[in-house]
């Protein structure tokens, strides 16, 4: 038994998933030439303040939109952390 409606809601939940991959992978992509950029002039793997700046600034995106602060600022954080570890490896050489 199909039920159609819940077969639109997966169909656009789908197509949501796909646009939140290909975007992380675009946002990657240009962290990716930060890193290399970082290790090339010296700077840290980590920025701390930038990483405040960038979860205050998107935990009131969230709150507007009506997301939970706490869940995007999670998502956020582990987002910065593989960040960071890309980046340290290319600090490292890699």
């Amino acid at each position: 038994m199909t039920d159609p409606q819940l077969e639109q809601y997966r169909s656009s939940i789908d197509n949501i998933d796909a646009a939140l991959i290909l975007l992380l992978a675009e946002r990657f992509k240009v962290t990716k030439a930060v890193g290399a950029h970082k290790a090339a002039a010296g700077l840290p793997p980590a920025d701390p303040a930038r990483e405040e700046q960038q979860i205050a600034r998107l935990r009131a995106l969230a709150a507007d939109a009506d997301l939970d602060p706490a869940f995007s600022e999670a998502f956020l954080r582990f987002v910065i952390a593989e960040v960071i570890r890309h980046h340290e490896h290319a600090a490292n050489g890699g």
